[in-house]
């Protein structure tokens, strides 16, 4: 499986950003895609799978899919200066219907290049 993220770039607070992730592979569809962000000097971090987030985007984030379900995407409103982090998209096996159990970091088998997203205050 092969992701690539792009979207990301510099926005000021409260500003908005749509993060896309295009997926490829044979066995694609054995996979679930998620959000991942990594910030400086800090651990990468659970964004978003289907409708679940993180606690600190909810409400904000919205998960989708493209209808070629090869795509998916992150819209990104209200955009805060901690969101400040290298945004990834991530392939995970579907061994669960409970998109909760892929909050996981060591599931995902797959991870994209990265996209640099920076809000300034």
């Amino acid at each position: 499986v092969q992701l690539q993220a792009s979207g990301g770039g510099l926005v000021q607070a409260g500003g908005s950003l749509r993060l896309s992730c295009a997926a490829s592979g044979p066995t694609l569809s054995r996979y679930h895609m998620g959000w991942w962000r990594q910030a400086p000097g800090k651990e990468r971090e659970f964004v978003a799978i289907s409708t679940r987030y993180a606690p600190s985007v909810k409400g904000r984030f919205t998960f989708s899919r493209g209808d070629a379900k090869n795509t998916v995407y992150l819209q990104m409103n209200n955009l805060k200066p901690e969101d400040t982090a290298v945004y990834y998209c991530a392939a995970a096996l579907r061994t669960s219907d409970s998109f909760a159990y892929y909050y996981n970091r060591d599931l995902y088998e797959y991870w994209g290049q990265g996209t640099q997203v920076t809000v300034s205050s």
